[in-house]
């Protein structure tokens, strides 16, 4: 009983740190962060699924936030986004 408790309390925890760590989707310039590149998705079929590969690229580049600057297509679509830090 006692190494479930820890088990669960390992995976929240573990959720919490990952989760302060993902990029952020913001809708401005961020006043506090600089911009730092850009990242660019691929064939996504829908907008969400496009947001969600944006996010994936921003957050292993270690950006803190990203925006999206443009998207394109009807089945297939692409769409770029600036990174901040």
């Amino acid at each position: 009983m006692k190494n479930i408790k820890y088990a669960v309390a390992a995976l929240v925890l573990s959720t919490v740190s990952f989760a302060g760590v993902a990029a952020q989707q913001v809708g401005f310039l961020p006043a506090d962060q600089q911009q730092v590149g850009v990242v660019s998705a691929t064939g996504s079929t829908n907008l969400t699924s496009l947001e969600n590969q944006l996010a994936v690229k921003a957050q292993a580049a270690g950006a803190k936030s990203f925006r999206i600057t443009s998207t394109s297509g009807q089945n297939r679509l692409h769409g770029t986004a600036v990174i901040y830090n």
